[in-house]
């Protein structure tokens, strides 16, 4: 699949895979300045780069496994959803869960960009819904552990 990329920032990296077999593709701080990240406290981190993401399919933004165990640094909203519409800079929200103030420099990986399909629903009001054995159980109503 071909996503085509805009270099906003002459500075910007253009999304990487870590492996052949990688589902997420790194995406890299585009700054000048280390940015610092106070504990507890969410920063906008700019890649410097715009992308035409195919109609039919959406990006999904992610933590990057080793920021986030090792320094405590997660996208704010856990999933960022970008639409195949969106031609603006991918912005990471990074938040830091942790007490300690944390550091981005220029061209760290800070998250990962995952292409995928969506299907779009219809969405009809009913008065009635199927039966099912769970019904109404909400959270934890399984018994599974």
């Amino acid at each position: 699949m071909l996503v085509k990329v805009k270099k906003l920032n002459e500075n910007a990296v253009l999304p990487s895979y870590g492996s052949d077999f990688a589902a997420g593709a790194d995406l890299y701080a585009c700054t000048t300045e280390p940015i610092a990240v106070e504990p507890h406290k969410t920063v906008m981190v700019g890649t410097g780069l715009a992308m035409e993401i195919p109609e039919g399919y959406m990006g999904l933004i992610f933590a990057r496994s080793g920021i986030a165990s090792k320094r405590g640094l997660a996208p704010a909203n856990k999933v960022g959803v970008v639409d195949s519409d969106y031609r603006g800079e991918f912005m990471v929200a990074l938040h830091n869960h942790s007490d300690e103030v944390a550091e981005i420099q220029a061209g760290e990986r800070i998250a990962q960009l995952v292409i995928t399909p969506y299907m779009t629903a219809c969405f009809e009001e009913t008065d009635e819904l199927s039966d099912t054995t769970r019904g109404e159980g909400g959270f934890g109503s399984t018994g599974r552990k």
